[in-house]
């Protein structure tokens, strides 16, 4: 069996559940406690800080977007460890209207499924005993989601914290801790969420912060008492790698790929060959396919427009293999790219995609894909499941639609990717989602 975990939610975005998540790894971590962190539903960022805090690889967990199976056997990854402490996304209970492979999305289906109670965060300012109406819904609301307590964020004063647990105590929810205002640990943010780990040039501080802040208001020894649950270890599914030599971009501005497709990429054999355009170095000549993932290449688009031996050896490479892009990839495989100020970008040029920046419209949600032809060893018609969340406007797509693409409404979206055959039989194409597995 997995170890016992707690799954940390709260009844909405920016409530403090990644700041808790942080502080408590680190301080597990600190008293020499194994913690295997996961988190629920599509995310890039969160997972890089907590495998900083813990020293051990964040695994993304969706109900949407994978079976029981494809779940189970990721998390046997958690195999050695202490405990468990899984992130939640946006509120508890919220997911997509219509179900995917084995839920919604929401948070609760993870909760559900691997038996770890919920620590709820609740962000109190700016009320009382009225936080315990809250705590006492989100227990009622599903009968196979059990709450192990609350932690208290944003704290005004001790009169304030006791106020609190005075409403918690009367509809009998534990308050695991209470944590005040605590400005200095908090994280900056950008469009996509919180600004990457790489980027944090104080991480190693703030993480430490963090622990010693947590490990002072929260109750760690009661945590790891309510923790329980977990599911028999199983083995991973098999993941079909687009190739067995992935030249793999890898730096700031292409660093979105999940670790479950890396680590199932290199399960079926295929060696990884990472590269960094940022640094101007081109894919190795040895790989069968490249892979561009997601990322911030409107943050770079200068560099990356100067970078005459990446793109020179991208388009040698294109002509006659595989080369696939992902959203920041996809747009970076284009023919150019206007930044925020409404500056033009050439791009790699092996499509002819043509994205803004200059009038930012978000685009989030998941996307599910049905091949319109063979692409990366998946054959026509294979059904992808994925997520789409970036800030880019398509001003041209003239290329080939590489699928046929619809929402978790089953609404079609215009993001339908790209295809492209070059000149010497090579496949360049490219998404706005990012894969997250094959559907059943």
């Amino acid at each position: 069996m997995t170890p016992p975990g707690l799954l940390i939610s709260a009844p909405a975005s920016g409530t403090g559940k990644t700041t808790l998540m942080l502080g408590l790894l680190s301080a597990f971590r600190a008293q020499g406690v194994t913690v295997q962190p996961f988190k629920s539903g599509p995310d890039y960022i969160d997972p890089a800080f907590h495998a900083a805090a813990s020293g051990r690889a964040s695994v993304n967990l969706d109900s949407w977007a994978m079976d029981r199976d494809r779940i189970a056997g990721l998390a046997r990854v958690a195999e050695g460890a202490d405990l468990v402490l899984a992130e939640g996304s946006m509120g508890l209970f919220d997911g997509v209207a219509r179900a995917g492979e084995c839920g919604t999305g929401a948070s609760a289906d993870i909760a559900a499924m691997m038996g770890w109670p919920v620590v709820l965060v609740l962000d109190v300012s700016g009320q009382a005993q009225s936080a315990a109406a809250v705590a006492k819904g989100f227990a009622l609301m599903r009968s196979d989601v059990k709450l192990a307590g609350v932690v208290l964020n944003r704290v005004a004063s001790p009169r304030h914290e006791a106020l609190v647990r005075d409403g918690m105590a009367k509809v009998g929810t534990a308050v695991l801790g209470a944590l005040p205002r605590q400005p200095s640990i908090e994280l900056p943010e950008r469009h996509l969420g919180l600004v990457q780990a790489e980027e944090q040039p104080e991480l190693a501080r703030i993480l430490a912060d963090a622990g010693a802040f947590v490990a002072r208001h929260v109750d760690l020894a009661a945590l790891r008492t309510a923790a329980a649950g977990g599911v028999a270890l199983t083995d991973p599914l098999r993941i079909r790698p687009p190739a067995m030599r992935i030249a793999l971009a890898r730096d700031a501005a292409f660093s979105f790929v999940y670790p479950h497709l890396i680590a199932g990429w290199r399960a079926a054999g295929a060696t990884i060959l990472p590269f960094s355009p940022l640094s101007d170095e081109a894919p190795d000549t040895s790989a069968h396919a490249c892979w561009l993932p997601g990322g911030y290449p409107e943050l770079h688009a200068g560099r990356l427009a100067a970078a005459t031996q990446f793109r020179a050896g991208l388009q040698a490479f294109a002509a006659t293999k595989p080369v696939h892009g992902e959203c920041g990839g996809y747009m970076a495989m284009g023919a150019g790219l206007v930044d925020a100020a409404g500056a033009r970008h050439q791009m790699a040029g092996l499509l002819g995609l043509e994205t803004t920046f200059h009038k930012r419209k978000m685009h989030l949600g998941y996307r599910l894909a049905q091949l319109k032809a063979q692409t990366l060893g998946l054959a026509a018609g294979t059904l992808l499941r994925g997520h789409e969340f970036h800030y880019a406007t398509i001003l041209t797509q003239p290329d080939a639609a590489l699928a046929e693409v619809r929402d978790a409404n089953g609404e079609a979206v215009v993001e339908t990717g790209s295809l492209r055959v070059q000149s010497g039989g090579g496949q360049s194409s490219g998404t706005f989602f990012h894969l997250i597995a094959e559907a059943t």
